[in-house]
């Protein structure tokens, strides 16, 4: 007897809500945030990587254990006051565009 095969899709649809339920919508949103989180690691540690540091040396740079290094390059635990510190340490420059030509340094 063969089993039956499901879809993620049919899956999801399943356990989780139909696309257009607030249970769905929380959980797309969260896999997105997710995702985002996943991606910004990667380029953290591709930065790193490139001015080669270690995640010691760089946690040295921006006052935290290697530890911390660690979670952002993992996407987990990001907040904005960590990731504008390892920016600054970084040399790397941030700004916001507010109102199409205006831009606001972050420090």
């Amino acid at each position: 007897m063969a089993m039956k095969t499901y879809t993620l899709e049919e899956m999801e649809d399943k356990h989780i809500g139909q696309v257009g339920t607030p249970e769905r919508d929380k959980y797309e949103q969260e896999l997105a945030e997710e995702i985002q989180a996943y991606h910004l690691g990667e380029a953290i540690k591709e930065a790193r990587l490139s001015m080669n540091l270690t995640q010691e040396q760089l946690g040295e740079m921006v006052g935290v254990q290697k530890s911390q290094i660690s979670r952002l390059e993992k996407g987990r635990r990001v907040s904005i006051a960590s990731m504008a510190r390892l920016f600054k340490a970084m040399g790397i420059p941030l700004s916001l565009e507010i109102g199409g030509a205006r831009k606001i340094a972050l420090w």
